[in-house]
């Protein structure tokens, strides 16, 4: 399992209706977890690191559209304060 990143044009963002979506924020910090469904979210600010259990990272930062697939279990590094629109699937 990984963690899918990349950019999406104005019309992606329009069509997926991102600016309808809850908005989830956290300060600089340190955390597990472990998705029980697939998660999507476009973050508005921050940046992040997550470290999935076999040790491969992926970081993601403001304008990045991020796709936690379920049953993911990571390690969530905050370096910046995030805040970003979300939805479970």
């Amino acid at each position: 399992m990984h963690v899918a990143v990349r950019r999406l044009s104005d019309e992606e963002i329009r069509n997926l209706g991102i600016q309808s979506w809850p908005v989830w924020t956290k300060e600089v910090s340190i955390f597990e977890w472990e998705y029980d469904s697939q998660e999507e979210c476009y973050i508005l600010e921050g940046e992040v690191e997550v470290i999935v259990s076999d040790g491969a990272k992926t970081s993601f930062a403001s304008g990045d559209f991020v796709t936690f697939p379920k049953g993911l279990a990571c390690t969530w590094v905050v370096k910046q304060p995030v805040r970003k629109h979300y939805r479970f699937q």
